[in-house]
């Protein structure tokens, strides 16, 4: 990273020092919702975890929300265009405190609990289409998620530094779900926007 391109992020409110990135290959399409079903899986298993998922589209949304709805360790919301500005606000609150809560206290706090107690922290997690992020313009708060999975690849480097600023944590992880050509394009963002994206570890654990 150049030095004004350091200075750059240094000086903006969506800047990531923290934020590690990683990819997540998929051999074929067909098997894209098992694999993230399997990731939730593992993830969801950290007490009241925020995580938000990225789709491109209402459609990917809604097949998404059906594949997760009855995971049990998952409390699920989502966002599209013609929800309710009121529900809208509901679920994006509901959201950032759990947020809130995950980021004050200690992890060993959640290691010390029961497993009975553990079962009543169910992990958080908003699916979203790009058209219904945050609008941070309008003076709307980012989600401060500890995990944001983009399910879809966004094509431009603008709609995936957007999906950060409004989702993620500054500590936060990015989890890119590519299937075939799409490793083109991601090895596009990370040159275009000076980031690391790294092969996702087998044991997820470690990074969470």
């Amino acid at each position: 990273m150049t030095t004004d391109a350091a200075e750059s992020l240094a000086q903006s409110p969506t800047h990531f020092s923290q934020a590690r990135h990683f990819y997540l290959a998929v051999d074929r399409l067909e098997f894209k919702m098992e694999t993230l079903v399997d990731l939730l899986g593992v993830a969801g298993q950290h007490p009241s975890l925020p995580m938000v998922v990225c789709c491109s589209s209402r459609d990917e949304l809604d097949t998404v929300c059906s594949a997760v709805a009855n995971l049990p360790f998952i409390s699920l919301s989502s966002l599209y265009s013609d929800l309710a500005e009121v529900e809208r606000s509901r679920v994006l609150e509901k959201f950032r405190l759990a947020a809130v809560r995950w980021n004050q206290k200690p992890a060993a706090l959640f290691e010390d609990e029961t497993e009975v107690a553990k079962s009543e922290f169910k992990s958080n997690m908003i699916v979203v289409t790009d058209a219904c992020l945050p609008f941070l313009a309008s003076g709307e708060a980012p989600i401060l998620a500890r995990l944001l999975i983009n399910y879809e690849l966004p094509s431009k480097k603008e709609t995936y530094m957007r999906r950060m600023a409004t989702c993620l944590a500054a500590d936060g992880i990015v989890i890119n779900m590519v299937v075939g050509g799409e490793v083109v394009t991601l090895n596009s963002i990370e040159e275009s926007s000076n980031l690391l994206i790294a092969e996702m570890p087998i044991n997820i654990s470690e990074i969470l």
